[in-house]
C-alpha cells in the first residue's frame, strides 16, 4: 500500500484526526421519567418551595415578633447576656468546669476546634461513593455525633436560662429624668457599687431596684447603704460622712434635691 492511500499514522501529531466527533452530552429528551428540563420545569419548583418558606418565615416573625430590649447600659455589671440561637450551643458548654475558667481554652477553641475539623474531614476520610448512609459508617456517625451534640447542649442552654429574669432586665423603660449636674450624681456615679446594681439614671437593673421609685425618707436611705437591705450587703460606700448624707438627701428627692 502506497503512502497517502487509506494509510493513517496513529499517533502522528503531523496527521490529522478527522473522525473524532464532539463530545455533545444527551438531551434530557433521551430519559424519560428520570429527568427534566432545567427551565422553567425544575426552577419553577424551586421557586415554589422558596416561596412557601419564606411565607413560614414572615408568618413566624409576625407571631413571634424580635424580643427588643433597653438600649446597652455598660455600667450594668448585672446582666446576663444570651447569645442568638445558633450559638446556644456554645454558650452551654462554657458553663461547665472542664471548659470554663482556667480551662476557658478548651471550651472555646479546643473542643469546637476538632469538632468542626472532624466535619470537615468526613468528607476526606470516607472517600465511598455509595450515598445511602448506612453505606457510609465514618461520615453518617459524625454527622450523627454532631447534631445530638449541639441538639442537646441547645436545648439545656433553653432549659437552664431564665427567661423571667431576662424579660425584667431587658424591659424598656423610659428614660429617667435627674439632675446629672447636682453634687449628689457626681457621688453616685463615683461609687461602682450603686451604678453597678441601679443604673447610670437610678431606674434600676438586673442587679438592684429603681431608686426613683423610694418612699425612704434621707435618714432611712443613709441607713440602708451602711447596713444594707435584703440582697443589697453593708459596707459597699466609699467616701465620708459628708457626701454620703448628700448622696441620701439625692436619692430621697429622687434626683432633684433642689426642687424639695
Amino acid at each position: 500500500m502506497e503512502r497517502g492511500k487509506g494509510m493513517k499514522f496513529v499517533g502522528d501529531s503531523r496527521v490529522k484526526a478527522n473522525n473524532r466527533k464532539p463530545n455533545i452530552p444527551k438531551d434530557y429528551s433521551e430519559y424519560p421519567g428520570k429527568t427534566e428540563a432545567f427551565w422553567p420545569n425544575f426552577l419553577l419548583k424551586e421557586w415554589m418551595v422558596g416561596a412557601v418558606f419564606l411565607m413560614g418565615y414572615l408568618l413566624l416573625t409576625v407571631a413571634h415578633p424580635a424580643p427588643l430590649e433597653r438600649m446597652a447600659d455598660p455600667t450594668d455589671a448585672g446582666y446576663i447576656p444570651l447569645p442568638d440561637w445558633y450559638f446556644l450551643f456554645l454558650y452551654q458548654l462554657l458553663k461547665y468546669s472542664y471548659a470554663s475558667g482556667d480551662y476557658n481554652v478548651i471550651g472555646t477553641i479546643v473542643m469546637p476546634g476538632l469538632a468542626f475539623g472532624g466535619l470537615l474531614l468526613a468528607p476526606f476520610l470516607d472517600t465511598g461513593k455509595e450515598r445511602r448512609p448506612f453505606r457510609r459508617p465514618i461520615a453518617t456517625s459524625m454527622m450523627i455525633l454532631g447534631f445530638i451534640s449541639v441538639f442537646y447542649l441547645t436545648w439545656e442552654s433553653v432549659d437552664q436560662h431564665d427567661w423571667e429574669a431576662a424579660a425584667e432586665q431587658g424591659a424598656i423603660v423610659e428614660e429617667a429624668d435627674i439632675n446629672t449636674e447636682a453634687e449628689g450624681y457626681e457621688i453616685f456615679s463615683a461609687q461602682a457599687s450603686c451604678i453597678g446594681c441601679h443604673g447610670d439614671t437610678m431606674a434600676g437593673g438586673a442587679g438592684g431596684p429603681s431608686l426613683l421609685e423610694t418612699e425612704k425618707t434621707a435618714e432611712e436611705v443613709m441607713d440602708t447603704i451602711v447596713n444594707g437591705q435584703g440582697a443589697m450587703p453593708a459596707g459597699l460606700f466609699a467616701g465620708s460622712d459628708e457626701e454620703l448624707e448628700i448622696l441620701a438627701e439625692y436619692i430621697a428627692a429622687h434626683g432633684h434635691p433642689e426642687e424639695e
